[in-house]
């Protein structure tokens, strides 16, 4: 069973969506609904980056891979 801790990360389009209960003498909706929004689009971004850094790293690991399979087959053949 999987724990609590190790939910999916939450989509952008799951906060803008969230709904909450109506209280008598809640939050202004409005205000909360800008809120999501506001969070929503900062998550989109820091996705966005994330995905573009973890693309990064694999296109920099490959790059070295390649570097020492080159090294490694120099010091062969001296």
């Amino acid at each position: 069973m999987a724990e609590a801790n190790q939910r999916q990360p939450f989509r952008p389009w799951q906060i803008r969506d969230r709904c909450f209960n109506v209280r008598r003498r809640g939050l202004d909706p409005v205000e909360i609904r800008t809120f999501l929004h506001r969070v929503a689009d900062e998550l989109t971004v820091a996705q966005t980056a994330l995905v573009a850094v973890q693309e990064e790293n694999v296109r920099i690991k490959n790059a070295l891979r390649a570097w020492q399979s080159a090294q490694s087959a120099n010091h062969r053949y001296r």
